[in-house]
């Protein structure tokens, strides 16, 4: 299934969720996207520069509710009221109450990495199972849930969140228009032209959790520069919301397991894949090597959406 959406006016240029490319952005192919990309009209928040990283706009829901609380000291009985609904999105979400995901049949696409058309067909076929998986779960746990937008790009274009590729970034979820893009060659690139499909799956379910999350409505929780969050706090956000999008691709590769099977080569993929991804240099936005793999294997092992709140873990497991 490849969904489409009508254009609109394009928000604020905020990036994020993304997975980094090595060394080049992806050279542009005369070939035009299979996807329309949808846009929706954004609340314009406030960009702020970060030291070696861009807040991603897809943190931010394009309708927000009321603003909620972050410094979590104010007596005041409307921000005590915001704050606790805020501890009951993040730690007490209905997203953790409906068990197990249920086993989905999802066959491993055969797969060239080398060829884009087939790579492609790998991604859209893994995200209907992802759409199945997911909008299943969601359901069954009282939520709504409506499938992302793919936009599984070949050359540049324009999202919500800004133009893309950007460079270093191979994919991101952009919350504004619930759409989720990826580079067809870029992801290739980035995995250093891994033949092992498991490593493009868990990419591919990270930033699908994203899009989970944002259904579940723990994205709308962002603290916002707006209500006085400094640098430090949004950061240790980032980092709980990214190990968290870990443990819930590895939810779903374990839940697929019997049709998708990953044998000790493939998982192991996987987890070094996942070490790749944390923080670099002076970022402190994703997590360390370890706690990377370490929220990705436990979902792999659970298989519980309940085992990846990350927002009532202790302060080491999401550094």
């Amino acid at each position: 299934m490849r969904k489409r959406s009508n254009p609109a006016t394009a928000g604020r240029w905020r990036q994020g969720s993304e997975y980094m490319l090595p060394s080049r952005v992806g050279r542009a192919r005369p070939r035009p996207l299979g996807i329309g990309v949808s846009a929706v009209v954004v609340m314009g928040l406030a960009a702020v520069a970060l030291a070696g990283f861009v807040l991603m706009a897809s943190l931010f829901d394009p309708k927000p509710g009321p603003v909620v609380g972050v410094s979590g000291t104010s007596t005041d009985s409307a921000s005590s009221t915001q704050d606790g609904r805020h501890r009951d999105v993040l730690a007490a979400n209905p997203l953790y109450l409906s068990g197990e995901l249920g086993s989905v049949t999802c066959p491993a696409p055969e797969t060239d990495p080398h060829d884009p058309a087939s790579m492609e067909n790998f991604l859209h076929e893994v995200t209907d199972c992802l759409d199945e998986a997911w909008g299943g779960h969601l359901t069954e746990a009282g939520l709504e849930f409506e499938p992302p937008n793919r936009v599984y790009w070949y050359t540049s274009g324009q999202s919500p969140c800004g133009t893309y590729p950007l460079e270093g970034t191979s994919a991101f979820y952009c919350h504004a228009n619930k759409g989720l893009y990826l580079g067809v060659e870029d992801i290739v690139t980035n995995s250093a032209s891994s033949d092992r499909t498991a490593a493009y799956a868990f990419l591919l379910g990270h930033e699908y959790s994203h899009h989970v999350q944002g259904e579940a409505g723990i994205l709308t929780q962002h603290p916002d520069t707006q209500n006085g969050a400094g640098s430090s706090r949004r950061d240790e956000w980032s980092r709980r919301s990214e190990l968290q999008a870990n443990c819930l691709s590895g939810v779903f590769l374990g839940a697929v397991e019997s049709s998708f099977p990953i044998e000790e080569a493939q998982r192991e993929e996987i987890l070094r894949d996942a070490e790749l991804r944390a923080d670099r240099d002076d970022e402190h936005t994703h997590g360390n090597d370890a706690n990377s793999r370490m929220w990705t294997e436990h979902g792999m092992d659970r298989r519980d959406p309940a085992a990846c709140n990350t927002w009532e873990a202790e302060e080491e497991l999401v550094d």
